[in-house]
C-alpha cells in the first residue's frame, strides 16, 4: 500500500502544491486547513506534515494532543518563523524533523522520504519487540548443553553494556537469535534493531547503503538519502557475515567504532551516531588477517567480546530438546496435526552430522510435518540428506560403510575402537570421537551398554 501523508497547513496554495509534489512521489495524501481537522484524520496517516503557526490549535498544541492519542505516527513541522528555539522546542514535543519554509521540494522529499524510512522501521521493530517473548527468550533459543548455557550466561552479562561483540560459528547456528536477544537483553531494546547482510550487498553500492549519499553523489542521486547507521541511531547494528566487506569498506567501518561518527557518500559533514555494534562471521577472521584480506585494527575493535557458538554436532545432546520445540512451534504454525516426536525418531536424528546445524534441523522437521500421516513423528517419517558425509558434514573420496553393515553397526564399531585406544576411558574416547562425554554416555546407553565409568 502507498504510504499515507496528511499536510496540515493553513494556506491552500501551499497544501495544494505539496499535494501535487507528493503525489507525484507515489503518495496518497490528504489536507487540513487547522490541526483540530487534522486530529480527525490523523489516525489514518503514516506521516503527519503540519505547520506549526495555525488558527487555534497551534503544531505544538498539535503533537501534543497526538502524544496523548498515543498515536505513534511521525510529524515533520513547517515553520516560517523558523528559530532554532522553535525548532527546538518541535523535536522535544515529538516531531522527527523539521522544514524551515522557504524550502525546496527537493529539500522536502528527502526529509519525507527519511521520515517515511523511520516509520518503517519502528512498525518493524515494534512487530519484533510483540515476538521477542517467544522467540528470543532463552527458553526458546534452545540449548540445555554446557556450551550453550555458557552463552546464555555470556548475553546477560554483555546485554546491558555498550561493547561490541563478534559472534562466530558455521552457517544455522543461530547468530542471527543470538544478536537479538543481545539487543532485546540490552537498554536499547525499545530503539532501532537494523540487520545487515553484508554479503548480500555489491561492493559498488554498500558505502552508499551503509552512510547514505547527498544529493547528486552519483548519477541517480535525485535526493539525499540516509544510510543504514543514521537509521540505527541510539539502537544496534548487526553487521552479518563481516569477513565478507572489502578493504575500502573497513576503513570506514573502523572510524564508526573508534570515533562513533560517519560520512555520508558526497558530503563533508562529519555526522555522530550512537549505535551498538554486533559482528557475525562464518569465515576464520584470524586466516584473513594473515592473508591480508581483514584489517588487524577492525578485527581488534570488533573482537572485544568474541562468542563462539558450537555447530549441532558437538552439541548432540541439546538434539532432543530442539526436536520436540520445532515439532511444537511448527506443527502450530501449520496447522498439522502432529503432535509428538518419537524416540526412535530422535535416535535417528541423533545419527546425522548435521552440516547445516539447527536451522537444517528445523528444515528437516518441517519437512516431516508435512510428509507424516500420523499424530507422531516415527523414524520412517524423517527424511535425512543421507549422502556420504564425514563428522565435519564434508563428502569423503569413496564409500562410507562397509559392505552389508548398518549405520548403527558401523557407529558402534568406531565407538568401540575409540574406547580400546582410550584404555576404556570414556572422557578420552569421547575426545577422540569428537564428541562430549555426555553424547558419548547417550549412545552407548541407547546401544545397551553402560554409559556410566571414566
Amino acid at each position: 500500500m502507498k504510504p499515507r501523508i496528511l499536510i496540515v497547513e493553513d494556506e491552500e496554495k501551499l497544501r495544494r502544491v505539496l499535494e501535487l509534489q507528493l503525489q507525484s512521489a507515489g503518495f496518497e495524501v490528504e489536507q487540513a486547513g487547522t490541526a483540530e481537522a487534522g486530529l480527525r484524520l490523523a489516525e489514518r496517516a503514516d506521516l503527519i506534515l503540519t505547520d506549526l503557526r495555525l488558527p487555534g490549535m497551534d503544531g505544538l498544541e498539535l503533537l501534543a494532543q497526538l502524544r496523548r492519542q498515543n498515536l505513534l505516527t511521525p510529524v515533520i513541522v513547517m515553520t516560517a518563523f523558523g528559530t532554532v528555539e522553535a525548532a527546538v522546542e518541535a523535536m522535544k514535543a515529538g516531531a522527527v524533523d523539521f522544514l524551515l519554509k522557504p524550502f525546496s521540494l527537493d529539500h522536502l522529499m528527502a526529509v519525507v522520504h527519511k521520515a517515511v524510512e523511520l516509520r518503517s522501521l519502528r512498525d518493524e521493530n515494534r512487530q519484533l519487540r510483540e515476538e521477542l517473548g517467544r522467540r528470543y527468550e532463552f527458553d526458546n533459543i534452545v540449548g540445555r548443553s554446557a556450551p550453550m548455557q555458557e552463552i546464555f550466561g555470556t548475553i546477560l552479562q554483555v546485554a546491558p553494556t555498550r561493547a561490541t561483540v563478534l559472534l562466530c560459528g558455521e552457517s544455522g547456528v543461530g547468530k542471527d537469535l543470538i544478536a537479538r536477544a543481545i539487543h532485546h537483553y540490552s537498554p536499547r531494546r525499545e530503539r532501532p534493531f537494523v540487520k545487515i547482510n553484508c554479503t548480500a550487498l555489491p561492493e559498488n553500492l554498500m558505502e552508499s547503503e551503509l552512510f547514505g549519499y547527498e544529493k547528486g553523489a552519483f548519477t541517480g542521486a535525485a535526493a539525499a538519502k540516509p544510510g543504514k547507521f543514521e537509521f540505527a541511531d541510539t539502537g544496534t547494528v548487526f553487521l552479518d557475515e563481516i569477513g565478507d566487506v572489502p578493504p575500502s569498506i573497513q576503513v570506514k567501518l573502523l572510524r564508526v567504532l573508534q570515533e562513533r561518527e560517519i560520512e555520508r557518500l558526497g558530503s563533508n559533514k562529519t555526522r555522530h551516531i550512537d549505535v551498538r555494534v554486533i559482528a557475525a562471521t562464518n569465515a576464520d577472521l584470524r586466516a584473513a588477517l594473515e592473508q591480508g584480506t581483514f584489517r588487524e585494527d577492525l578485527y581488534y575493535r570488533l573482537n572485544v567480546v568474541p562468542l563462539n557458538i558450537p555447530p549441532l554436532r558437538e552439541r548432540l545432546e541439546d538434539i532432543p530438546f530442539l526436536a520436540r520445540h520445532f515439532v511444537a512451534k511448527l506443527a502450530a504454525d501449520s496447522g498439522s496435526r502432529v503432535e509428538s516426536i518419537s524416540d526412535r525418531a530422535i535416535e535417528k536424528l541423533l545419527t546425522y552430522p548435521w552440516p547445516g546445524n539447527v536451522r537444517e534441523l528445523e528444515n528437516v522437521i518441517e519437512r516431516s510435518l508435512v510428509l507424516c500421516g500420523g499424530t507422531r513423528l516415527e523414524p520412517g517419517d524423517i527424511r535425512l540428506d543421507m549422502s556420504p558425509r564425514g563428522r565435519n558434514g564434508q563428502a569423503p573420496s569413496d564409500s562410507f560403510l562397509p559392505d552389508g553393515v548398518t549405520l548403527d553397526q558401523h557407529e558402534q564399531q568406531i565407538i568401540r575402537e575409540a574406547l580400546r585406544r582410550a584404555g576404556g576411558n570414556k572422557s578420552q574416547a569421547a575426545r577422540l570421537l569428537g564428541l562430549t562425554r555426555n553424547a558419548l554416555r547417550y549412545r552407548l546407553t541407547q546401544s545397551g551398554e553402560p554409559g556410566d565409568g571414566a
